[in-house]
């Protein structure tokens, strides 16, 4: 609900081209509380009015000379700025109640007025348009939020990779296809896919000289999509000499859990204790 002091203070206007119309209306809706009445008899000035006060309510009479209230309903549709149309009509025709409704009307009040059925439309009118107004600046408010965090977000990835990289000699990252994104080192002689250019490697031992049995065990937890730390990978050389590096690595999802792809750490441990 709608604290009362804001809906008073909603900005109304009446269109009128009866003087004694005009008078009535305005006169009832200050009595009853409303500061920020105006009014127009004519057509043509309804919509720079509102483009320059965006009311919260127009009262639109729709049997008015020159241009009626289904025109003017017509130019605001082009005028408004937020794709609401606040507008009431006021008619005493009946067949005149549904056309105007499709034409944008949120709701009508007949001729001759009865004053407490004018009093209630009007105040659940200017209800919902403030509501309507406050959602809006709530999903503004929330998109800001939504890039702010996902730019934190990203900053931090990126500091992330950035440390990734730093403490360990390779890092690599897998789509969800198992197709490589990212990679720096011999990770990718390591799973089994072969890039020279990568590893400046001419040497002659099959596979690179890796342990194809600890190469299958990893390879399955990748496939299993499992994490796992510190997992050891041994490669003999051409010269007889053996290197050993331990890896770890983990599963991406994202936020509805699905399964992105992978990405991993290794470090050398050749001669270290």
């Amino acid at each position: 609900m709608m604290d009362a002091e804001q809906i008073l203070a909603a900005h109304i206007l009446v269109v009128d081209d009866q003087s004694a119309n005009v008078q009535l209306l305005t006169r009832m809706l200050e009595e009853a509380g409303y500061r920020n009445v105006s009014a127009t008899m004519n057509p043509l000035e309804v919509c720079a009015l509102h483009r320059k006060n965006r009311y919260d309510l127009i009262l639109l009479d729709l049997q008015m000379p020159a241009v009626d209230g289904f025109q003017v309903m017509e130019a605001l549709k082009t005028n408004a700025a937020d794709g609401y149309l606040p507008v009431i009509v006021l008619t005493a025709q009946p067949g005149h109640k549904l056309r105007a409704l499709q034409a944008g009307a949120k709701d009508f009040i007949s001729k001759p007025f009865d004053l407490v059925e004018v009093k209630t439309r009007i105040h659940n009118m200017i209800e919902v348009r403030l509501l309507y107004r406050q959602l809006e600046h709530f999903n503004v408010l929330l998109e800001q939020t939504v890039q702010e965090r996902t730019a934190e977000l990203r900053e931090s990835e990126a500091r992330y990779r950035s440390l990734t990289e730093l403490a360990s000699d390779w890092y690599w990252e897998q789509d969800e296809s198992g197709s490589f994104t990212k990679v720096s080192g011999p990770v990718l002689d390591m799973l089994g896919v072969r890039v020279d250019t990568l590893m400046g490697d001419s040497s002659p031992t099959p596979n690179g000289g890796w342990d194809e049995a600890q190469r299958e065990v990893l390879q399955a937890k990748i496939t299993a999509r499992q994490p796992f730390l510190d997992f050891t990978l041994s490669r003999a050389n051409a010269d007889g000499s053996r290197q050993q590096y331990r890896v770890s690595g983990e599963p991406m999802f994202n936020t509805a859990c699905r399964f992105l792809g992978y990405r991993g750490v290794g470090v050398e441990v050749t001669g270290k204790h």
